[in-house]
């Protein structure tokens, strides 16, 4: 659905995107993450069409954004950090609107009926926008970006604003969509990119630092065991750390079950636990229990975008750690930006260039990680 080759963004002497490839097939959550000013924003408006890219491509469904940028957005339902909205018109007369701009095919009321349905504002259909609360503007928002059924979603902080029964309404909605759709989906709560996300991309000074499951994130850099075998354990810890492969071994204060004994066992590269279930067993040791240690998605998180070459050089390659080059090229005139105004420019998206420069300008103060 999604093909993004070499994507670069400057900004006179600055880099904000730099050389980034990703691909998102044809349904999924991708959660797209990053600390404050490290280019998210720019990316997904580079993806949508709402800004053109200084170098680089972006293909949606076999439509490259810039020389087709309606039959791209054709398949791309976009809701900004700030949605787009006319505050005076009520949310009926604003999502028929947008129905009609976005030229959709479907039965008009059906369809309009079907996603309020979906986004829960049927009981505010009638009210003017300007007087719904925050939480009920960013749901009208989103479905207007719901609109037509697009084969990709762009979310930039779908839940801002929404009260806990909301949010765990629209993450199980996002879950939904993923299930037949692609989506692309940015949020600063990590725990809410856990709940909905299959996989997530970590971008750092516009350098893309991270690009995996979440499962593999979780065990970024921690090559740790966490062993409890049957028996006590002092006379046993010397023998495990003769084992072949093991950088160290303790035993812990406090075992899991009585009358057990409860290592730590930090790991080389490769797999130990064959080698360790052999020597166990050979002692007539059984084992009680064995997991892997793993990191939460916080901790792997701080550590790619704090420079951790080993986290990066696990995940991303030894390319992915590298300094970003410090050339800087002039961005040649495109007119993709005047092509995003297929879509009318309401409140919190006047032109597309100007969002793109405020963003990324703004985004210290308002993106936290």
């Amino acid at each position: 659905m999604v093909n993004v080759q070499n994507v670069t963004k400057i900004y006179g002497a600055r880099r904000v995107v730099d050389n980034i490839s990703f691909t998102l097939g044809d349904r999924g959550v991708l959660g797209f993450l990053g600390p404050n000013g490290a280019g998210k924003s720019t990316t997904m408006n580079i993806i949508a069409g709402y800004t053109s890219s200084s170098a680089g491509t972006v293909t949606v469904n076999g439509s490259e954004i810039l020389e087709d940028p309606i039959g791209a957005k054709r398949n791309v339902g976009y809701l900004p950090e700030r949605p787009p909205l006319y505050p005076d018109m009520t949310v009926s007369g604003y999502l028929s609107f947008m129905f009609r701009l976005k030229k959709i095919s479907l039965p008009r009321e059906a369809h309009i009926a079907e996603i309020c349905e979906a986004v829960g504002i049927g009981p505010v259909r009638k009210r003017i926008i300007k007087n719904l609360s925050k939480g009920y503007q960013q749901r009208v928002g989103l479905a207007q970006a719901m609109l037509g059924n697009p084969g990709l979603l762009i979310m930039d902080e779908p839940t801002v604003g929404l009260d806990p029964v909301q949010i765990l309404e629209i993450r199980s909605l996002i879950r939904e969509l993923g299930k037949n759709s692609a989506v692309i989906f940015s949020s600063h709560i990590l725990q809410e990119v856990q709940a909905v996300c299959d996989r997530v991309i970590v971008i750092n000074n516009g350098v893309l630092v991270a690009d995996d499951t979440l499962e593999n994130l979780s065990r970024l850099g921690d090559n740790s065991l966490y062993l409890t075998v049957e028996g006590p354990g002092e006379a046993l810890l010397p023998e495990i750390r003769a084992l072949p492969g093991l950088r160290s071994a303790r035993l812990l204060d406090h075992a899991e079950e009585e009358g057990a004994a409860s290592f730590e066992l930090e790991t080389e590269t490769g797999d130990i636990r064959p080698a360790l279930f052999r020597f166990l067993a050979a002692r007539d040791r059984p084992i009680l229990s064995l997991r892997r240690g793993g990191i939460s998605l916080e901790d792997a998180f701080i550590r790619l975008t704090a420079g951790d070459h080993a986290a990066l050089s696990a995940i991303a390659g030894e390319a992915g750690a590298a300094e970003p080059e410090n050339e800087v090229v002039t961005e040649p005139e495109s007119g993709a930006e005047a092509a995003g105004d297929a879509l009318a420019a309401p409140d919190g998206v006047e032109a597309s260039a100007e969002l793109a420069d405020d963003t990324e300008a703004e985004e210290g103060k308002g993106d936290e990680a």
